[in-house]
C-alpha cells in the first residue's frame, strides 16, 4: 500500500498527466498484490471502467456548448444578463454571474465559460474601468456554476460510477447554483464603493428587456429544455445530451446562421480530446480502484474516520476539508473517481442520503477548480487573458469564502440540498 502511495505522488509530483499516473499505480498495485498472476485483470477493468451508458451524455453536452459557443449564441446571453442587472453599480460584474447562471445550463462546464468570458467579458469590463485582476477573478468565482448548475460532467461520472441518481444530482444541483451567483453578486455590491467599481448603465425600461430576451430565446430554451426532460422523466440524461446537440445546430446553423464545416470540424476534434482526457481518467482510475476495492481500503479509511468521531457533522466537516486539501494539487475528475468510492460508504454510514453526499462531493470540487496552485480555472483565465495567477488569486479570496459558505449550507442542511429532488419525486 505504502509502494501505491509513494509511485502515485512521485509521478505526480513529476509532472505525468494524471491519467497515466493512476494506471501506474494500479498496476503497481496488482503486481504487489500477487505478482504477474492478476495482469490478466488489468485490461478487462481498463474497458469495464468506460463501460456505462450514461457516460455518453459527457461528450453530447461539451459538443453542444462547442457549438453554442462557436455560434455567437453565447454572446446574446450576454446580452440579456446585461439587459437584467447591468444597470446595477458594479453592472458588468453583476452581468458576468447572471452570464454564467445561463451559461452554465447549456455546457456544464467551468473551463468553458472561463475560456468564453475571459475572451469577451473580460477585455470588456477591463475597457469599462475594471481592473483586469479583478475582472477575472469574478469570472472565476462564476465559472464554477457551470459544473454545479445541470448539466454537470461530474454528476454524471459520480452517478455512473457511485449508481446514484444523475437526474437528483441534476436537480440537487440547481439550488446551489443559484445560491453561488447570489452570494458572489452580494460581494461585488458589498465591495462595489471600496473597490470603486463603475456605476452601471441605464436601467432599461420592461420593453427593453422583453426585446433582448426575445432575441436570446433560442438560447435560453436549451437548458430549460435539457432540465426539463430528465426532470420530467421525458429523457434519460443521454438522450437529452444528444438532443440538445441536435438543437444546438438548428440554432447554430440556420437561426445564427454561424456554423461552417470547418468550424464544426474544429468542434468535433475539440470535444473528442476534452472526452478522451476524461475518458483516460476514468478508465486507468478503475483499475486502481478495483485495487482499492479488492483490499478493502475504502473500508478501513471509513473504520478510521469513524474512529475519530461518529458525530454526523463532524464527519462531513472531514470530508469537506479531505475534498477541499486534495482540490487544491489534483484534477478533479479524478479527484471524484477515486475518492468517491472511498467516502460513499462513509456518508451512508452516517446517514447521509445519497444525493445529498453526492452534491455535497461535486460542489466541494468544483470550488477546487479556483484555487490556487492548480486550479484549472485560473490556468485557463492566465492563458486566455495574458493575466498572473498571483493577481488573480488575491482578487479571488472573497469570493473563495462565500462559495465554501454555501458549501457548508448545503452540506448541513440536508432539507435545502433535496428540496428539488424530492419535488419532483427523484
Amino acid at each position: 500500500m505504502l509502494l501505491v502511495a509513494a509511485v502515485f505522488f512521485g509521478l505526480l509530483i513529476l509532472g505525468m498527466p494524471v491519467g497515466f499516473v493512476l494506471g501506474i499505480a494500479g498496476l503497481v498495485g496488482i503486481f504487489e498484490m500477487g505478482g504477474g498472476r492478476f495482469f490478466m485483470m488489468v485490461p478487462d477493468r481498463f474497458f469495464a471502467g468506460l463501460d456505462l451508458f450514461p457516460f455518453l451524455a459527457m461528450p453530447f453536452f461539451i459538443l453542444a456548448g462547442e457549438i453554442m459557443n462557436k455560434t455567437g449564441i453565447t454572446e446574446s446571453l450576454v446580452r440579456l444578463a446585461a439587459a437584467l442587472v447591468g444597470w446595477l453599480r458594479g453592472g458588468m460584474a453583476h452581468s458576468n454571474m447572471v452570464a454564467s447562471v445561463l451559461f452554465a445550463g447549456i455546457t456544464g462546464s467551468a473551463t468553458a465559460d472561463a475560456a468564453a468570458f475571459g475572451n469577451t467579458l473580460v477585455p470588456a469590463m477591463v475597457r469599462s474601468g475594471y481592473s483586469k485582476p479583478y475582472a477575472c477573478a469574478v469570472t472565476a468565482a462564476g465559472s464554477i456554476i457551470g459544473p454545479t448548475i445541470p448539466p454537470s460532467t461530474l454528476a454524471v461520472i459520480y452517478g455512473s460510477i457511485m449508481g446514484v441518481s444523475i437526474a437528483g444530482l441534476f436537480a440537487a444541483g440547481l439550488l446551489p447554483g443559484l445560491l453561488i451567483c447570489g452570494v458572489c453578486m452580494t460581494v461585488i455590491a458589498v465591495s462595489a464603493k471600496r473597490k470603486n467599481l463603475p456605476g452601471g448603465t441605464e436601467r432599461p425600461s420592461a420593453t427593453v428587456i422583453l426585446k433582448t430576451f426575445k432575441e436570446s430565446i433560442a438560447a435560453v430554451i436549451l437548458p430549460v429544455f435539457i432540465l426539463g426532460s430528465i426532470l420530467g422523466g421525458f429523457a434519460t440524461p443521454t438522450e437529452a445530451a444528444a438532443i440538445a446537440v441536435a438543437y444546438a445546430l438548428f440554432v447554430g446553423g440556420v437561426i445564427y446562421r454561424a456554423l461552417t464545416w470547418d468550424a464544426l470540424y474544429e468542434m468535433l476534434v475539440r470535444t473528442a480530446r476534452l472526452t478522451g482526457v476524461i475518458f483516460l481518467i476514468i478508465a486507468s482510475a478503475s483499475i486502481l480502484t478495483w485495487w482499492m476495492a479488492y483490499n478493502q481500503i475504502p473500508q478501513m479509511i471509513a473504520e478510521g474516520v469513524l474512529s475519530i468521531s461518529e458525530e454526523p457533522a463532524v464527519v462531513i466537516a472531514m470530508i469537506i476539508g479531505l475534498l477541499l486539501v486534495i482540490g487544491l494539487f489534483m484534477d478533479i475528475n479524478a479527484t471524484l473517481i477515486i475518492l468517491a468510492p472511498v467516502l460513499a460508504p462513509l456518508t451512508l454510514q452516517i446517514g447521509m442520503n445519497p444525493v445529498h453526499a453526492g452534491i455535497v462531493i461535486i460542489l466541494a470540487l468544483n470550488i477546487s477548480l479556483m484555487t490556487p496552485p492548480v486550479g484549472a480555472c485560473l490556468f485557463v483565465l492566465a492563458s486566455v487573458t495574458k493575466e498572473r495567477i498571483e493577481a488573480i488569486a488575491r482578487e479571488l479570496w472573497p469570493f473563495i469564502i462565500a462559495e465554501a459558505l454555501v458549501l457548508v449550507v448545503i452540506a448541513y442542511w440536508e432539507g435545502l440540498a433535496l428540496a428539488l429532488p424530492r419535488f419532483f419525486g427523484l
